[in-house]
C-alpha cells in the first residue's frame, strides 16, 4: 500500500513527459505578430533574425514581464518582476529611481532603437537588457539557472514555451527572447500630436506656438535631440552632454562605455512621448516636474569642455524663454501623452 503514492508520482511524471513529447511532434507553427508601424515612423530595424515576433512569443513575454516568479522564487512580498519598475500608467517607467544608480527609463517604441539601451547605451539589445535586469543585484536579483528550474516546475510555463518556441524545455535564452518580444510590441503613437500629424485633430494656438518653439533654434531648440514631425519618435536615440553639470563624477555615463573622454557627462536623449507622466526627469531624476525641466533649459544650462555643440545657447545659460513661452512649450509637451497606450489592456497584466 505504501508504494502507491510513489507509483502515482512516477505515472504523473511520465504523463507530463508524454504530453510534452506529443506537443513537440506537432508542426511548430507560431503565429507571426504584425507590429503596427505608424506611417510617419522609420522602418523597424532591430528585430533579430533569431527572435522574430510571434503572437505566442509576445503573450508569453507579457506574462513573464508581470510575473514575480521570474525571480525564481515564490511570488511573495518583496519579490520583483519587470513590472515592479516599469508601470504602464507611467509610460512603463517607475516614477522614481527604484534604488538604481540612474532613474528608470520608459520601455516604449524600442523596436526602433538601434543605438544601445539605457542612459549610457551599455546594453545593446533588448534580449541582453532582460538578462541584465534579472541578474542585477539592485533589480530582480536572480540566478538564471534557478529561474529556469523554478519556471520548469510550474503548471503553466512549459506549455507556453512550447507554443512560443517549439519546446517545453525552458531556457533562459527563450525567457529573454519572449520578454524582448513583448517590449517591442509596446508602441505609443496615438497622442494628440499624432492625431495632428495624421490630420485628424488640430492643436490649440498655445500648443501650436509651443511646437514652433520646440522645432526652432531661436525658440526652445529641442528638436535636434528630441525630434518633431520629421522624427516622430521624439528622440534621436543619441547621447549628449546637455549642460546639467560642469563637473563629472558619474562612473556610468556614456564615457564609461565608449572610453572617450569627450563623452563625459553625456547620456541618451529619452523619448518625449508621454513625458508628462514620466517623472522624475534626467538620468539622475533630479527634476520632479516639467516646469523644472523647462526652467533648466531656459536659464540654468552649464558650460563645460564636453558640452554638446547642439546646446547653442549655453553661453547665455539657456534658451531664455519668457513665462508665456514656457507655458506654451509645456502645452505642446502635454500633447505627447497617449492615453490609449497608457490604458491599453493588451499591455496590462494578463
Amino acid at each position: 500500500m505504501r508504494i502507491k503514492p510513489v507509483i502515482f508520482i512516477i505515472c504523473s511524471f511520465l504523463i507530463v513527459l508524454a504530453s510534452c513529447k506529443s506537443e513537440q511532434e506537432k508542426p511548430y507553427q507560431p503565429t507571426p505578430y504584425e507590429l503596427q508601424k505608424p506611417a510617419y515612423f522609420p522602418n523597424v530595424t532591430n528585430i533579430p533574425a533569431d527572435n522574430p515576433m510571434t503572437e505566442e512569443g509576445v503573450a508569453l513575454g507579457r506574462k513573464l514581464f508581470y510575473d514575480p516568479r521570474l525571480s525564481g522564487r515564490d511570488g511573495t512580498d518583496g519579490i520583483r518582476s519587470c513590472a515592479s519598475c516599469h508601470h504602464q500608467e507611467k509610460n512603463f517607467d517607475f516614477g522614481g529611481s527604484a534604488g538604481l544608480h540612474h532613474s528608470v527609463m520608459p520601455l516604449i517604441n524600442l523596436a526602433w532603437n538601434t543605438t544601445g539601451l539605457g542612459w549610457n547605451g551599455g546594453v545593446t539589445t533588448l534580449e541582453d537588457m532582460v538578462l541584465a535586469a534579472v541578474t542585477s543585484p539592485v533589480e530582480i536579483n536572480a540566478d538564471t539557472n534557478q529561474v529556469v528550474r523554478y519556471l520548469q516546475k510550474t503548471d503553466d510555463y512549459p506549455e507556453l514555451f512550447e507554443k512560443a518556441f517549439g519546446s517545453c524545455d525552458i531556457t533562459f535564452l527563450n525567457i529573454q527572447r519572449a520578454i524582448a518580444q513583448f517590449v517591442r510590441s509596446l508602441v505609443s503613437a496615438d497622442s494628440k500630436f499624432d492625431r495632428y500629424l495624421r490630420g485628424e485633430e488640430q492643436l490649440t494656438q498655445d500648443e501650436l506656438e509651443g511646437y514652433l518653439l520646440f522645432v526652432t533654434e531661436d525658440g526652445a531648440d529641442c528638436f535636434h535631440c528630441h525630434g518633431g514631425g520629421g522624427n516622430a519618435l521624439m528622440t534621436s536615440n543619441l547621447f549628449y552632454n546637455n549642460g546639467l553639470d560642469d563637473e563629472f563624477n558619474d562612473p556610468e555615463d556614456r564615457a564609461a562605455i565608449t572610453g572617450n573622454p569627450r563623452d563625459k557627462g553625456a547620456y541618451k536623449a529619452p523619448t518625449l512621448r508621454n513625458i508628462a507622466v514620466s517623472a522624475p526627469y534626467m538620468h539622475d531624476g533630479r527634476f520632479q516636474t516639467l516646469d523644472e525641466v523647462i526652467d533648466f533649459y531656459s536659464d540654468s544650462v552649464k558650460n563645460s569642455a564636453t558640452i554638446s555643440p547642439l546646446m547653442h545657447h549655453v553661453m547665455q545659460g539657456g534658451v531664455r524663454l519668457t513665462a508665456q513661452e514656457k507655458s506654451q512649450l509645456k502645452a505642446f509637451l502635454n500633447t505627447l501623452t497617449d492615453e490609449a497606450f497608457l490604458n491599453n489592456p493588451k499591455h496590462a497584466a494578463p
